[in-house]
Order: structure tokens, then C-alpha cells, then sequence
């Protein structure tokens, strides 16, 4: 048996026993697998992908995770999730995540219940237990989620290694969490603020790719006080910073073009912010 083999029977057998899975599907890597997953270990009449839809979701996100979904020929629910009104992720501390994640498997839970799975699973994977910077996890260990990912060991890296060899065209989708990652702690969480991160990471991102510059990891950051940082691939670093009309893309979406920094892209960068500017 290869390694990529055994991986799979690790990850199809944290599926034995538990019935009919409603998968928090986000339509990114880690959750396409557990999804996967699920319909060969399952069928695809005793899985459900449940995709939460809120402020905080990118643009073109939901298209594509409908389009995976189809592809498995799972029902697909997108329920509307309203984290603005929980008031510790509108605080935006670095606990943010665990209000997050709250609202959201709170909501997938009632919603798949309803539709008679009592079971939710969640793309964790051990990649993400290690990493400190996870709050969310503990509101998912709270609601007793299943993780399958994370209970067959699988890494960031083996989740693509077995998503190509079952040919999920997630296998080598860069990843896209939530807009409010892309905001300094301290600073508020609002619509219009999610809204404007938005735009402004389409924009830059057109911008670009008219200049031939290819960057599949883009963050756009809001640092406060109109202050914003892009971050790209490394490699690409120095094209994006003699990009002309940049910081004029970041301003058409509302940030200030005297203060836009452009820098290489880390996850996770906003975990060891400098402090934020005033509100």
C-alpha cells in the first residue's frame, strides 16, 4: 500500500459508525476532502455540505464551492450566518475565531439537523491543531464536531497529495480564510470594513493579472487608519511593488494611497502585528 493509499483508509475509516455527516463545507482544500471523503465512505445521499454565508465570505468563494459540491452530487445548503451580531467577534481580539466558528457550526448544526444529520465534520487537520493561532478549534471541540482530517493525521500537505489522487480540483486551491483574518486585532469588525478588504483584494488581483504578474496567495490587510499592506508570493515581490497605479487600485477602494505598504506574503502575518493605528 503507498503512502498516498494509506491515507485515504486512515481518513475513509474516521467515517465508520457515524451515520448521515453534514459537512462544514467552506469549498476550500481541507474541507473538499472531508467532503470526498464522506460520499465514498457514506454515499452521497447520507452527506450534506453546508456552506455559511455572511460578510466574511469572499467574493467568487460560494460559486466555487457550489461547483464542488455538484461535482459530488451532494445537496448543498447555504445558510445565512450573521456573525456581526456576536459581539466578541465584532471585537475582533485575537480570540476572534472562537466567535467566529461559533456563530457558524451553531448554525450548520441546527440547519443540519433539521435535515436529519446529526453529525457535523469540519476540515481541521493536524497542520491546524499545532498551529497556536487556532481558536476556532475549541468551539468546534465544544460542539463536538467530528474532524476527520485531524483524527488520520493528515497534514496540509497530505490533504493535497490525496485530493490530486482522487482528482478533487481543490487539490492546489490556495487558501482563502475568512475577510476578518485580513483585519488588525483591536481594530473593529464591520460590513462596510469586510467590504472594502474585498474589493480592494479583487482589484489588486485584476490589476495583476493585466500586468502578468501571478500571485495565487493575495492578502490585501487593513492596518487601521486607512493604512493597508499587499501581500504576494515572494517571488513576485518586486513586480508587484513597481506595479504602477497600485496604491491608486487601493485607494478606488477606499484606502489612503500614501499609505500602502506591499510586502511577501506569510500566513498568519497579522498574529504578531505591530500595534494597530486608531480606529
Amino acid at each position: 500500500m503507498t503512502d498516498v493509499e494509506s491515507d485515504a483508509q486512515r481518513l475513509l475509516e474516521q467515517f465508520d459508525g457515524r451515520g448521515r455527516v453534514a459537512v462544514a463545507f467552506s469549498g476550500g482544500a481541507d474541507s473538499a476532502l472531508v467532503l470526498a471523503a464522506a460520499v465514498r465512505a457514506l454515499g452521497a445521499a447520507d452527506v450534506l455540505a453546508v456552506t455559511a454565508v455572511s460578510e466574511s465570505l469572499a467574493s467568487g468563494e460560494l460559486e466555487r464551492a457550489a461547483d464542488v459540491a455538484a461535482g459530488l452530487r451532494v445537496a448543498h445548503l447555504t445558510p445565512r450566518t450573521r456573525e456581526l451580531e456576536r459581539a466578541g467577534y465584532r471585537a475582533n481580539g485575537p480570540d476572534r475565531c472562537y466567535f467566529c466558528k461559533s456563530e457558524v457550526l451553531d448554525s450548520i448544526g441546527r440547519i443540519a439537523a433539521e435535515s436529519g444529520f446529526r453529525q457535523v465534520a469540519t476540515g481541521t487537520n493536524a497542520d491546524d491543531a499545532a498551529d497556536l493561532f487556532r481558536p476556532g478549534i475549541r468551539a468546534g471541540s465544544e460542539r463536538g464536531v467530528l474532524t476527520p482530517l485531524l483524527g488520520a493525521g493528515l497534514t496540509k500537505q497530505q490533504v493535497r497529495r490525496l485530493s490530486r489522487h482522487w482528482s478533487l480540483p481543490t487539490w492546489d486551491k490556495p487558501a482563502t480564510p475568512c475577510l476578518a483574518s485580513r483585519v488588525a486585532y483591536g481594530l473593529r469588525i464591520s460590513g462596510p470594513r469586510l467590504a472594502r478588504v474585498d474589493r480592494a483584494e479583487a482589484a489588486v488581483r485584476t490589476a495583476l493579472g493585466a500586468a502578468g504578474v501571478e500571485a495565487a496567495d493575495l492578502r490585501v490587510r487593513d492596518l487601521g487608519g486607512g493604512r493597508a499592506r499587499v501581500e504576494v508570493p515572494a517571488g513576485v515581490l518586486g513586480e508587484a511593488a513597481a506595479l504602477a497605479g497600485l496604491r491608486d487600485v487601493l485607494a478606488s477602494a477606499g484606502f489612503d494611497a500614501d499609505a500602502v505598504e506591499v510586502a511577501a506574503f506569510r500566513s498568519g502575518a497579522l498574529n504578531d502585528p505591530p500595534a494597530a493605528a486608531p480606529r
